[in-house]
């Protein structure tokens, strides 16, 4: 499962620590970190992950390199329309603080019915707002995983 950690690159110290603690805990439920890729809260959540012995994965705007605590990068291209690449390939999404990028993330999430939990960040209907990474954490995990699609248990050719 991926749960996408989004926020602004220019972070507040106090989010920086929420991200890398969220991150730190989504490694540690064995679940992959998914961002975009870059500094301030993505890379908090990345350098938590990596402290936990996690996956990262960051889908970059552009062709740059991204921040040094990813272990999958995805150069899009596209700009702010990564935006919507990303909140697609998660499972679920926590926001932390964040800006008008951050908020047009949110957006796509609750439009496309993604789960969204919310700390320090945006106040908006359909954006669980939850106290501290650790609730977040928790929250995000279990409807993330109530909201993958079921997969067969049977091989590629075989029927039911």
């Amino acid at each position: 499962m991926q749960i996408a950690v989004i926020g602004r690159g220019d972070c507040s110290v106090e989010e920086y620590e929420a991200a890398e603690t969220i991150g730190y805990l989504i490694a540690g439920n064995r679940e992959t970190v998914c961002c975009g890729g870059l500094g301030g809260v993505m890379e908090a959540a990345c350098r938590g992950a990596k402290e936990a012995g996690g996956t990262t994965m960051g889908i970059l705007p552009d062709t740059g390199e991204g921040n040094a605590f990813l272990d999958i990068v995805i150069r899009t291209g596209l700009g702010h329309a990564r935006n919507v690449v990303l909140v697609n390939s998660a499972d679920a999404v926590i926001a932390v603080g964040g800006g008008y990028g951050t908020l047009s993330e949110i957006a796509v999430a609750l439009k496309t019915g993604k789960p969204v939990f919310g700390l320090l960040t945006w106040k908006i209907e359909g954006v669980f707002v939850c106290a501290t990474p650790e609730e977040a954490v928790i929250l995000a995990v279990r409807a993330g995983r109530l909201s993958r699609p079921s997969r067969s248990p049977r091989g590629p050719g075989e029927s039911s």
